[in-house]
């Protein structure tokens, strides 16, 4: 008996099963292992996890009582296609009890995420949700844009629909409130006002421009402004320029008028009127032709900060309010959920949602379902924006299909690929080498499968194209080869394209050979003799062939656009790692100098080639460096 991997807050009273069964695939040896585990299974509330005969997370389910849940998959005949196809693969089955449904449910969330299994339905987009964060940790508090975990002390406003969103909604806010949004370091070092203060975006509370007081004063304001008390801020600024004006300060007036105008922007840029509505989140699904579509719209304070589509993965033969469901709780597990959630329609288990999800907020959330007034109208128009937003996704579904078939049919495919890879490398005369893998498929590019590879085999000679290609290729397949031997976890790709000419294609196809991989189509994509500026691309094959496209074919477009896509992920990595580089210290491989010693260091010696070249004695004088610690910095220096 092992324990599974789950958050310690579920710890309490789990217990692991797990029956081996016959490695054939059929659906009786599938069954006998569930039986196997039914027999042990207590009728509290918790988790399962179904594995097939590698281990692989096949299902995530929770149960208001594990064997009553576990066993309906022993009743075959009562069981869907998909779900049939399921239990043939399951050969074992980890089981994790929880005290309630609710806990059950969010521990559910946190393992569909960690193992993305191929019969959950999965949200497709988990990039995190950009935010506005007014910090609160200095006497003159930054406005910023924010991603990730929330650590740092202050107001978090959001989740806005894209980074886009936030930048347009930061630009007014800096002409609204002139509230700084620079560093730390950057605020310290000044002794002249920058830019921002110059075009009226900043008050400059670096260079005492403004008293502590009266940024204060403006950053009430803001808070005011972001939790939807707008026409406040706006009596306020009206009030102060009309008395500005009665002053004859012209000059002040024109300042306050433009903050006024900047208030305005940003009021008219709601797309949808959400006054009176407070804090709410507003979901529609649609469904047409067995595809599922998401619309949300995002309301902080009255305003709309955005919406987004979302296209659940893994929905065929899926209830939708089950769709829904299991999209809102994947949702919430990155997202702080509003204490309202709207939804289009009632779903079976929306209190225990509501349940789980105030329990992880710390305050009561209600899903419901708004039957008349300002709250049934953004209901219809999100129901609009989904089915628009899927009938868009559909169309663009159907000419990637078309798309994808050409290129089965121009390489010799037998059917059009579903997983295409695509690489390049970049370096500046062998500086700083990495390569780069870009994913594709008929959604679409995949960017969570992005992959970049840094070039650190010492046989690989600085500035090498093609033993570049040969390290990333080795690397890439030789895993492959070792994880997913048999091919069946779809992470093996059905094409191949190379950013490069014959000499990249040889070096790919000597590789391949090597690991006796020959059954993969690899396709170079090299510059025309105008550099690729006329579309005159040169294909090459692994034959021996070469051709070009027609200037104006479609699918020279959709190969252009991948071959753009990892040259622009490529330079991307490349430019990152650089300034990494730039930034980079000799201090920061000496083993026991942690961040805080290193700044003392070199605040004593002034820059790390004193500290390299100084001797133990003068070593030893620096603060907070005892004698084995100079000792082992002079050692680490000089004993080479």
């Amino acid at each position: 008996m092992s324990s599974p991997n789950a958050p310690d807050r579920f710890n309490e009273d789990k217990a692991t099963y797990s029956v081996r069964g016959s490695d054939l695939p059929d659906l009786e040896t599938g069954v006998a292992a569930i039986r196997n585990v039914v027999k042990t299974l207590p009728t509290r509330p918790g988790v399962y996890r179904m594995h097939d005969a590698r281990g692989d997370v096949l299902y995530v389910g929770k149960a208001r009582a594990l064997k009553n849940r576990v066993t309906n998959y022993t009743q075959v005949s009562r069981l869907t296609r998909r779900l049939q196809r399921m239990v043939a693969q399951t050969r074992s089955m980890t089981i994790v009890t929880t005290n309630n449904e609710a806990e059950a449910l969010l521990l559910e969330a946190q393992l569909i995420k960690r193992y993305r299994p191929a019969y959950n339905v999965l949200l497709r987009d988990d990039k995190s949700f950009p935010f506005i964060l007014l910090r609160a940790d200095h006497d003159f508090p930054r406005i910023q844009k924010h991603r990730g975990a929330r650590r740092a002390k202050g107001n978090y406003y959001g989740p806005f629909a894209s980074a886009g969103s936030v930048t347009r909604t930061l630009n007014a806010l800096q002409k609204l409130f002139l509230l700084r949004s620079c560093t730390d370091s950057f605020f310290n070092n000044r002794d002249r006002p920058c830019l921002l203060y110059q075009i009226q975006r900043c008050s400059a509370p670096c260079v005492d421009r403004i008293s502590k007081d009266d940024y204060a004063e403006l950053v009430g304001d803001a808070k005011d402004f972001l939790a939807g008390r707008s026409t406040k801020v706006q009596a306020k600024l009206g009030a102060a320029m009309q008395d500005a004006a009665e002053k004859m300060d012209f000059e002040l007036a024109a300042v306050l008028r433009d903050r006024l105008k900047a208030l305005t922007f940003i009021q008219g840029s709601q797309a949808i009127n959400a006054e009176g509505v407070g804090d709410a989140d507003i979901f529609a699904l649609a469904c047409k032709e067995g595809t599922m579509g998401i619309q949300a719209f995002f309301i902080r304070g009255g305003q709309n900060w955005g919406h987004r589509s979302f296209f659940p993965a893994h929905t065929s033969d899926v209830p939708e309010d089950e769709v829904l469901a299991a999209f809102l709780m994947q949702f919430y597990e990155e997202v702080p959920p509003p204490r309202n959630v709207f939804l289009d329609r009632a779903l079976e288990e929306g209190d225990l949602l509501g349940e789980a999800l105030g329990e992880r907020a710390g305050f009561k959330v209600a899903l419901s379902v708004p039957q008349r007034g300002a709250r049934k109208r953004l209901i219809e128009q999100a129901k609009r924006n989904a089915v628009e937003a899927l009938e868009r996704r559909l169309a663009e579904s159907t000419t990637q299909a078309k798309l994808l078939r050409e290129v089965a049919e121009l390489f010799g495919l037998a059917e059009p690929p579903d997983r295409i890879e695509i690489y390049d490398n970049s370096h500046i005369q062998g500086t700083n080498a990495l390569g780069a893998m870009v994913v594709a498929g008929p959604e679409g590019f995949r960017k969570g499968q992005y992959r970049k590879f840094n070039i650190k085999r010492a046989e690989t000679a600085p500035g090498d194209d093609f033993g570049m290609m040969r390290e990333v290729f080795s690397r890439r397949f030789a895993r492959a080869l070792d994880e997913d031997p048999d091919r069946d976890r779809g992470d093996w790709p059905d094409l191949v394209l190379v950013d490069g000419g014959r000499g990249q294609l040889n070096a790919v196809r000597e590789t391949l050979e090597e690991l006796g991989i020959e059954d993969v189509c690899v396709v170079g994509i090299a510059k025309g003799p105008h550099h690729g500026r006329d579309g005159r691309e040169v294909f090459h094959m692994l034959d021996g062939r070469e051709f070009q496209l027609p200037v104006n074919a479609p699918v020279l477009f959709y190969l252009q656009r991948l071959r753009d896509e990892v040259h622009r992920f490529a330079i991307g990595a490349h430019r990152a790692k650089r300034a990494k580089a730039m930034g980079a210290s000799p201090l920061d491989d000496v083993p026991g100098i942690g961040p805080a010693r290193k700044k003392a260091l070199l605040m004593h010696f002034g820059t790390a080639k004193a500290v390299r070249s100084a001797s133990l004695e003068d070593l030893q004088k620096a603060p907070g460096v005892s004698k084995t610690m100079a000792q082992g910095l002079h050692d680490f220096f000089h004993a080479r």
